[in-house]
């Protein structure tokens, strides 16, 4: 219950900071640009709505993190708003780089405006995100605005990192298990570590405090994204909204499928000769399964979120908003598969 009263609060404060950043681009010369960035951010256009913009996991995450130590979340939220324009600037070029036709069930930016106007419109949510972390400047001494503009940018250049290697994955059917945590860490993990290191910075918290929840932000990103690749195989689409086999039908390096393929049996046979159907799709993940990897997948979601909550524990959060956070990635965690 604390998360949910705590979720009414805050998202609308959340969104409204969101809209006044992007209103940066609300001039008379460049109000269809505006449009593009307020369709992307699920405000207008067809399809509009509390679904096409998500959860704002993100900035929510970052608002609990600060209150979590007895500080007014208010003056936090130029951080939060900074980091989910962070997280669209990435979906707008993923998009693009995915060649995406959907998101959220609505059409994407580039399908609609074409590449070069949807790669532009990312790069405008970047700048705006950098705009927003100065914002702090209004509320924080320099020293902790600088402090948390550093960790923010590092954490975008991660995003790069992980964004890499994930395209740079693609055609190659050499990779390793040991080659997956450092693609998800650089594009799940880094932006999750964010919302609760810079809302812990921004709380108040002391320097050890601090690193337990970006440890907790990290460790929370890696099994939520493992959890989502043993959705991608074994999912029930009517909870997931996607194939429960997209991952094998997509040819996805992920953590099952790479487990399946440094056990060099029958899976990886098949998997190395290349693309497979969505026909046979099904039993390749029976396949998979009897070899071991749905279980390594699961044990090491397991150790992930062990992880996530001995960090959590650690930091020691407080009153309601710590309750609401340990309520939130549990909620993360524990998705119905």
């Amino acid at each position: 219950m604390n998360l949910k009263r705590l979720n009414e609060i805050m998202l609308p404060a959340i969104e409204e900071e969101l809209k006044n950043q992007v209103a940066r681009l609300n001039e008379p010369r460049t109000s269809p640009f505006y449009d593009m960035l307020t369709y992307h951010m699920g405000w207008t256009g067809a399809g509009a709505g509390k679904h096409a913009t998500g959860k704002r996991i993100r900035p929510l995450m970052t608002l609990l993190a600060c209150a979590s130590f007895g500080a007014s979340w208010q003056p936090a939220l130029p951080a939060a708003a900074a980091i989910e324009l962070a997280h669209n600037f990435s979906l707008a070029h993923d998009d693009v780089q995915d060649n995406s036709d959907l998101r959220r069930g609505r059409l994407t930016l580039w399908k609609i405006w074409g590449a070069p106007m949807a790669i532009n419109a990312g790069d405008a949510l970047f700048v705006l995100a950098q705009q927003a972390i100065e914002d702090l400047q209004k509320s924080y001494p320099p020293k902790v605005t600088l402090r948390a503009a550093s960790i923010f940018n590092d954490v975008c250049l991660d995003l790069t990192r992980g964004q890499y290697l994930d395209m740079s994955y693609e055609k190659r059917n050499d990779l390793t298990v040991e080659d997956y945590r450092p693609m998800i860490g650089g594009k799940t993990s880094a932006l999750l570590s964010a919302c609760t290191q810079i809302g812990a910075l921004l709380g108040g918290a002391k320097a050890a405090q601090q690193e337990a929840y970006r440890l907790f932000g990290y460790h929370l990103g890696m099994a939520f994204q493992i959890q989502d690749d043993i959705l991608g195989v074994w999912g029930n689409e009517a909870l997931t909204g996607k194939s429960a086999v997209s991952d094998l039908v997509e040819g996805k390096n992920t953590l099952p499928i790479l487990y399946g393929v440094r056990r060099g049996g029958d899976f990886a046979r098949r998997w190395q000769q290349g693309k497979v159907s969505a026909e046979e799709a099904g039993e390749l993940a029976r396949q998979l399964a009897s070899e071991g990897a749905k279980i390594y997948a699961e044990e090491s979601a397991a150790q992930e979120t062990e992880q996530a909550l001995l960090y959590l524990e650690k930091a020691k959060p407080q009153g309601e908003a710590g309750a609401a956070l340990l309520e939130l990635a549990n909620a993360l965690l524990g998705r119905a598969q």
